[in-house]
């Protein structure tokens, strides 16, 4: 790890509702947990490239199984570069920041619309899939936007 990375991960505090314990004492469970969480941090990958597949939530998640697992996995997940501020924005503040936003909605609308123009015919998903993206636009768009720090 680099200083500045060393430096980005200390400002960023544990997320609250996971407090870190002591790892499950039942092994099956441990690994069960661990095994969940890396599924859940896969399908948050997979979300942030996928336009209808959220990907905070599964990070949320995986940070629930490795708090309660794997401490060195939670501080990971919590303190990646790419993962951690996120987590901690969307789960402490209750919000995200502009470009966090930005780059959510641009995502979602190109995704959606390669999609409807080169794969689907069927009207009734076009619209299904409108209506969809519209509900995300307008939630993200109502999230509490967190200046940038």
């Amino acid at each position: 790890m680099t200083e500045t990375h060393l430096a980005e991960a200390s400002q960023l505090p544990e997320l609250p509702s996971v407090q870190l314990r002591t790892p499950n004492r039942h092994r099956l469970i441990r690994w069960a947990l661990i095994a969940s969480g890396s599924v859940l941090v896969g399908i948050g990958v997979l979300g942030v490239f996928l336009p209808l597949l959220p990907s905070t939530i599964f990070f949320l998640g995986a940070a629930a199984c490795f708090g309660r697992s794997s401490p060195g996995a939670y501080r990971w997940l919590t303190t990646n570069r790419w993962f951690g501020k996120h987590l901690h924005n969307y789960h402490r503040e209750k919000g995200a920041t502009i470009p966090a936003k930005v780059f959510s909605i641009g995502s979602l609308w190109l995704g959606i619309g390669i999609t409807e123009y080169f794969f689907l015919e069927n009207l009734w998903l076009r619209l299904a899939l409108l209506v969809i993206a519209a509900a995300v636009t307008t939630h993200l768009v109502r999230l509490r936007t967190i200046p940038r720090s």
